[in-house]
Order: structure tokens, then C-alpha cells, then sequence
């Protein structure tokens, strides 16, 4: 891999920074409200020590990011790079939670743009998880122009496995 998967990224509505250890309080009181994690796989990362788990997971995995609404300055979610494939030169993006003041503000739409101009550069594919129950990111992602082209079990850092639906993005459509 010749490419950062944890660069700082920016546009007019969002700032990505690389997931730092002292970031942990600022983005558990954005994951300890159970309505984030509702329609998600694992729905009690709102509880502190599964959150502590899947941060532990964020910071192991290299590729993961706070998002910070650019106006407010306010922490707002994450999102992560994960899981290169050099043989089908594709990447996951994934492990994406928002709190819920900055649903359907645009701000989604604008983070995955955001990754996916700048990992497009590198890969000629992406390639998203998304939990079978979770109707809302399904959508989110389909809006993207994502498609549905599989289904499997996903064993969460330090989590059961659940079935998630695989969605990919294919760098020639998103050039369009």
C-alpha cells in the first residue's frame, strides 16, 4: 500500500482528522446516546466499555477518523478506511456513526464524498458493510450511487459476527 489511509480531509462541511487516543470522551458522549446505534449490528456501543472495545477496534485498525462539523467545531462521528485488498486494489469504508443533532444535514453525504474522492486516487473499488437490519445506512448508501452485491457474516473487532450486506462503489461510476 503506497497511500495514507488516514490522511486529514476537509471540504466546507467536515474535517477528518486521524482517530488520536485522547479522543475517546469527545466521540463517547456523541456514541452514548442508544438511538445511534439502533438500527446497527451491535446495537449497545452505547454502553461505555462496548464503546471502549470499538475504539480500541478504531485505533488498532490505522485507518480510522473523528469527524468534526467544520462550522461548529463539534465532534460529530467517525468513520474508517479498512481492510485493503492489493489483490483487487479495493478498500472498505465503513464503521460509520453520526449523533443524531447532525442527521439529514448533509453532513453523511459529505463525509463519504470526501473519503471517496481522496481513495479513489489509489483503489479501483470500495466496498461498504452495512448491517441487514440497518434500513437507514442501506439508503444512505444506495444515494451514493452504491450497490448491493452480496451478503456475510462480519465479526466486529472484539464483537459477535452479524450479518451485514455488502454494497461497492466502483471508481469508473463515481468519476462519472
Amino acid at each position: 500500500m503506497n497511500f495514507s489511509v488516514q490522511p486529514t480531509l476537509e471540504n466546507d462541511i467536515a474535517i477528518l482528522y486521524p482517530l488520536q487516543a485522547d479522543d475517546f470522551e469527545a466521540l463517547f458522549a456523541v456514541a452514548s446516546d442508544p438511538k445511534v446505534w439502533e438500527q446497527h449490528p451491535n446495537k449497545d456501543r452505547y454502553k461505555r466499555d462496548i464503546f471502549m472495545n470499538f475504539f480500541d477496534g478504531a485505533l488498532k485498525s490505522g485507518g480510522a477518523f473523528k469527524v468534526v462539523e467544520k462550522a461548529s467545531g463539534q465532534v460529530c462521528g467517525s468513520s474508517r478506511f479498512y481492510d485493503y485488498n492489493e489483490a483487487e486494489n479495493s478498500i472498505f469504508v465503513g464503521y460509520t456513526f453520526y449523533g443524531t443533532a447532525f442527521w439529514g444535514k448533509g453532513l453523511n453525504p459529505s463525509v463519504k464524498k470526501l473519503m471517496l474522492d481522496y481513495i479513489f486516487q489509489y483503489v479501483d473499488k470500495v466496498l461498504f458493510h452495512i448491517g441487514a437490519d440497518n434500513i437507514r445506512s442501506q439508503i444512505a448508501i444506495g444515494r451514493i450511487g452504491a450497490k448491493k452485491i452480496g451478503e456475510e457474516e462480519v465479526a466486529y473487532f472484539g464483537e459477535p459476527s452479524r450479518l451485514n450486506f455488502v454494497y461497492a462503489v466502483e471508481k469508473k461510476d463515481w468519476l462519472k
